[in-house]
């Protein structure tokens, strides 16, 4: 298999010079590329004098993690493209397990390694863990991580298991089904596209693993804190999208119970003296008003709608019924 990992970067020459070497060492069997988002610090050129042998793909403008990858894609050609976060350490042979996963299971397209915190290596780190899953409602959650809980590394998560979505920390995607599903979303332009590529992988018949004989550790919010109202804005406009173009069932009905939890959600932000965050789920749900028509075209276009949820409502089994491990639900 010819594997392609593909890094997107923006202003990340900090991060670049820092975990690059780790990705080149340790990925012999791969081509290595940097994506690079209409930077505007010192990013291309370094990249040009450090790294000779990595293939700069220079993006016209800055369109996100969706976009920036939809363009940068177009320019390389292999059987796996691996979408790589510019800020991962990679481990030796973290590569093998996944290729060999492909190959012993044609019908799995996307793959999602083993995702550990680079700052605390004992734990998982909170943007993938041991790969994910949704509730009815469209919360994400993962093997390791439920909300801010995370879990500790004791190898309980050292399996190769089936997944709803990986991270787009570091997802491994098969480049026929990528085309075939038209790349990600690029109304999402960042956060979440990849449970919604995730999801319309799975309404195709497709299976999404996690392997976690692949190690890797992840820096995690470099771009973009949790601490940042943007964020919240993102994550929470964009559940909404993908819920609305990939469910099953009564859309209205779920939306309107999704909406109200995200009211309760907004009210946990002003208690906790963040009305900026608040403020941001106010303005995620008029950004999806002022969406949905395109969303409901799109939802038309989605013929097979798959049951895409283990338990109704994460919510409810972490905060009332306090299950905060993945073991417990």
């Amino acid at each position: 298999m010819k594997l392609a990992i593909v890094i997107l970067n923006w202003n990340g020459k900090a991060l670049l010079q820092q975990f690059l070497p780790s990705v080149i060492a340790h990925s012999k069997e791969a081509t290595i590329y940097v994506a690079d988002n209409a930077s505007t610090d010192a990013s291309v050129h370094f990249i040009k004098n450090t790294f000779p042998s990595v293939q700069l793909i220079e993006n016209t403008e800055n369109g996100g993690y969706a976009k920036g990858y939809n363009d940068a894609l177009k320019h390389v050609e292999a059987d796996i493209f691996c979408l790589l976060n510019n800020d991962v350490e990679v481990t030796k042979n973290w590569l093998q397990p996944v290729v060999k996963t492909f190959q012993e299971n044609p019908n799995m397209a996307i793959i999602q390694p083993k995702l550990l915190d680079f700052n605390n290596k004992d734990a998982f780190e909170y943007a993938g863990a041991a790969g994910g899953f949704i509730d009815k409602y469209g919360y994400p959650y993962c093997r390791g991580r439920i909300f801010n809980t995370i879990e500790n590394d004791f190898g309980q998560y050292n399996d190769t298991a089936d997944i709803f979505w990986a991270s787009g920390a570091c997802l491994f995607i098969r480049s026929h089904v990528f085309n075939q599903l038209n790349g990600l979303d690029e109304a999402f332009f960042a956060h979440m596209e990849e449970i919604d590529l995730c999801w319309r992988a799975k309404n195709l018949g497709y299976s999404n693993g996690y392997v976690g004989a692949s190690t890797i550790y992840h820096v995690g919010g470099a771009t973009l804190s949790n601490a940042n109202p943007k964020k919240t804005f993102l994550n929470f406009r964009n559940s909404l999208f993908a819920l609305t173009k990939n469910a099953n069932g009564h859309i209205f009905m779920l939306i309107f119970v999704r909406m109200l939890l995200d009211g309760v959600a907004g009210i946990k932000f002003l208690v906790e003296l963040k009305p900026q965050h608040t403020l941001a789920i106010i303005k995620a749900h008029i950004s999806y008003y002022q969406h949905l028509k395109l969303l409901l075209k799109n939802r038309k276009n989605t013929k097979n709608k798959i049951q895409y949820y283990q338990i109704p409502s994460i919510v409810m089994a972490y905060f009332v019924n306090k299950k905060t491990t993945y073991s417990s639900l």
